[in-house]
């Protein structure tokens, strides 16, 4: 979410999705049907949703006895190495506050779309309103909207694109990242030490913290067999955390064993996954994994995204504890804020954002 400036970037015109739906609801203009190679699997050929997916009992790492701390600690490393994602239960979020800050940003996104103009993204940023991650007026683009803002450092914040409507959104927003703040520092720490370091050491290294929050809407779309939601990616952060809205229908696929594999998240669990820079901490022993968003023809989708990552004035590479002859040095010494401008100016290509920092 590295701030950057405005330029003369020609995105063309972008469809409002939702307007689209409304309006027109069988029409899916020709800039949101995919290449054929880029089409998501048909639902019936997929393989069904994962329940294999590693559940990690939050309390068991936090209150638990000396045996179920090493034992959760051993299960969460065993997860971001064979895995990346991951679900969390009894992760000492407020359920109600989850509902609240899921019922804000349904109204958000259920408000006029001249009111939720009043806070567009700009062309070649991140925050805001619209469709982030479009440089050209041929690009492909999502079946989503997005909403998105800075949250810290202070200074990544747009005070203009906070909304005023629904009244109490922003104080929801802000209640609801401080908590996300606990979640990512607490899983940082067992993290650590599941990779035999000292639990404060990503804390350390990180500085004043990077956090921002992506709200994403998916109608219902008649022909989601043409479509994506979400450009296949992985993501520039440290750890993200998603929260799906209650009844959403399956819509989120990671990339495993090269197969797409939709996942089945537990009602009120919290989904943790790897970004690019645990990746290259650990010199790719935890790896970012490739995900994707669908659609679904009758129902709609809604998530909430937060994103966690070092100060933009860290300098990043592989830790020396990952680093030996057999495991040789896989990405070079990089500056966080450059990575992040890097990642936020360039469309999503799977994981070839990393390419920035690989040797």
């Amino acid at each position: 979410m590295a701030p950057v400036p405005i330029s003369s970037i020609k995105v063309g015109h972008i469809d409002d999705v939702q307007e689209l739906r409304k309006n027109r609801p069988k029409t899916i203009p020709e800039r949101f049907v995919r290449d054929m190679s880029e089409r998501p699997t048909p639902a019936m050929a997929l393989s069904p949703p994962s329940s294999d997916m590693p559940v990690i009992d939050f309390s068991k790492l936090t209150k638990g006895n000396s045996e179920q701390i090493q034992s959760e600690t051993l299960k969460l490393a065993d997860a971001c190495e064979s895995w990346g994602f991951f679900q969390v239960l009894n992760h000492e979020v407020d359920l109600t506050l989850m509902e609240i800050m899921e019922k804000s940003s349904r109204e958000f996104f259920m408000l006029p779309l001249e009111e939720k103009q009043k806070y567009q993204m700009a062309p070649g940023t991140v925050q805001g309103y619209g469709q982030a991650f479009v440089f050209s007026e041929d690009q492909k683009l999502d079946w989503c909207n997005m909403f998105a803002l800075g949250i810290e450092p202070q200074f990544i914040r747009n005070p203009n694109l906070w909304p005023k409507k629904p009244a109490t959104f922003s104080e929801t927003v802000e209640v609801y990242s401080r908590e996300m703040r606990k979640v990512c520092q607490n899983l940082l720490k067992y993290i650590g030490l599941g990779l035999g370091l000292e639990g404060d050491v990503f804390e350390k290294m990180f500085g004043e913290a990077v956090q921002a929050i992506r709200m994403n809407y998916y109608p219902p779309c008649s022909r989601p067999d043409l479509v994506l939601g979400l450009s296949p990616h992985s993501d520039g952060s440290a750890l993200t955390v998603l929260q799906q809205a209650k009844g959403s229908p399956v819509g989120l696929q990671i990339l495993k064993d090269q197969t797409w594999l939709p996942l089945q998240l537990i009602p009120n669990a919290l989904l943790i996954n790897i970004g690019d820079t645990i990746e290259v901490l650990t010199n790719g022993k935890y790896k970012s994994v490739e995900h994707r968003a669908v659609a679904h023809k009758d129902k709609d989708r809604l998530s909430i995204v937060t994103f966690y990552a070092p100060s933009y004035e860290v300098e990043l590479s592989p830790m020396q504890e990952f680093v030996d002859e057999k495991n040789t040095c896989k990405y070079r010494r990089y500056n966080h804020g450059e990575y992040s401008k890097h990642y936020v100016t360039n469309k999503l290509q799977g994981k070839k954002t990393l390419d920035f920092a690989k040797i």
